[in-house]
């Protein structure tokens, strides 16, 4: 993993900085949480959100997730991005509440209609949630070692599904790549230890695992 220069920050600390920034859609500041599969981003983006809900109020801030959208393993990366345009952002940029259905991937069904309200903030994470046409006010990149990240997939998703998770990780690298996400984003995070209550944050120009 890349060398920690920063002190281990907190995820109120990070919550209290983002709560200073301008809206980037609408009255909503978009906060996106991308990286690779296995490196974290579910286990940091709830930690976040809480953080933030803490500071915005008693409803709290919402959590979409790419895996809240049906997104099979040979699909492009950004699949589930025209559906949540269509029914989170477009909304919530116009002052409307947003509405969502999470797909149930062990059931292969979706839940039922939630609402989202235009709240001060919103974290959205997954592959694909800071790429050039998300409108965020701060991007967050969280990455761990190759290795770590394939077991982390497998132990959640089952051995049946390496083949599978090999193939996405080079469809998702491939996107990463072209569209530079890692390079254009506000944070980078190390994954090997996000479920704790402080993080390590990772210097700008070092190499990714």
């Amino acid at each position: 993993m890349p060398s920690v220069t920063d002190a281990p920050t907190t995820y109120p600390a990070l919550a209290d900085r983002l709560r200073a920034l301008p809206p980037s859609a609408g009255p909503v500041r978009l906060i996106a949480v991308d990286g690779p599969s296995g490196s974290g981003k579910s286990t940091f983006a709830p930690r976040l959100a809480a953080a933030l809900g803490a500071l915005e109020g008693p409803d709290g801030v919402p959590l979409v997730r790419s895996d809240d959208f049906r997104v099979p393993w040979d699909a492009d990366p950004l699949t589930w991005w025209p559906p949540f345009e269509r029914d989170v952002l477009t909304p919530l940029v116009a002052g409307r509440p947003g509405r969502l259905r999470r797909y149930d991937w062990h059931r292969d069904v979706y839940g039922p209609p939630e609402e989202l309200p235009p709240a001060g903030a919103l974290v959205v994470e997954g592959v694909g949630a800071a790429w050039r046409g998300s409108p965020a006010a701060f991007r967050i990149w969280v990455d761990a070692p190759r290795d770590l990240r394939r077991a982390r997939a497998l132990q959640r998703d089952g051995l049946a599904y390496a083949d599978a998770w090999d193939e996405w990780s080079g469809r998702e690298s491939r996107h990463f790549a072209s569209d530079r996400t890692r390079e254009r984003s506000d944070l980078l995070v190390d994954g090997t230890a996000v479920a704790v209550p402080a993080f390590h944050a990772v210097r700008p120009d070092a190499d990714v695992p």
